[in-house]
């Protein structure tokens, strides 16, 4: 499965709105490589009953070890370390998706019992957890679940996980600094302006005095 591509155009385009909205709807929720959990969404900028609300969220463990490791693994599955940026890892997305059911609830059952489904279904098949399994045998696993249109009627459960799982890794990925410098996000620039094009001054009769154009910079086009 080559993701890389195809996920910068799912996070500009496709990507799930409503959790890439809940998701930036504070500035500082985003997840860097150099935020600490217990410091998401801790701003100068919150107010008290907001920083009372994020400190609760960040005291709280919702996902156990095990299951952490699991999102961490696919994480990396779904957008792993290349030449041109590090991994879903790398960029913490995992600390991202424990905050993220912590603070949209809805998102935790299907999250727990999809992290459940997958390790029974490795279990049929390779006799151990997917965290114990091969890398060969993680890559057949999640092949079975990420195609939905290719996916058996019976990994339509594991469809369902697996499509949350890469909404919310993408989200967590391409709103950290890593993300954004991957997809080659710039932010505000000044513009270089010329002035108002010689077609259109003629279009309607006017023109730069001599005094303009001397004291005007002129850019190359």
């Amino acid at each position: 499965m080559d993701r890389r591509k195809s996920l910068k155009a799912i996070a500009l385009g496709t990507l799930s709105t409503g959790i890439l909205l809940d998701a930036c709807k504070e500035a500082d929720k985003k997840t860097t490589a150099d935020t600490a959990p217990a410091a998401i969404g801790l701003g100068p900028d919150r107010m008290e009953e907001e920083k009372a609300y994020l400190v609760k969220l960040n005291a709280e463990k919702f996902f156990n070890d095990h299951e952490l490791a699991t999102i961490t693994i696919l994480g990396d599955i779904i957008i792993p370390k290349d030449e041109v940026s590090g991994s879903a890892s790398d960029a913490k997305v995992t600390d991202f998706i424990e905050f993220i059911v912590k603070d949209m609830p809805e998102h935790q059952i299907p999250m727990r019992g999809g992290l459940r489904w997958l390790d029974l279904q490795c279990l049929k098949q390779f006799e151990k957890a997917f965290i114990d399994c091969s890398e060969t045998q993680r890559i057949a696993m999640v092949d079975q679940i990420a195609y939905p249109a290719k996916a058996k009627p019976e990994m339509a459960q594991g469809v369902s996980f697996f499509n949350l799982v890469r909404d919310l890794v993408c989200t967590g990925f391409y709103t950290s600094e890593i993300g954004v410098k991957d997809i080659g996000y710039q932010g505000n620039k000044p513009n270089q302006y010329n002035g108002i094009p010689d077609d259109v001054l003629k279009q309607y009769k006017l023109a730069y005095t001599e005094k303009e154009l001397k004291e005007c910079i002129s850019f190359n086009v």
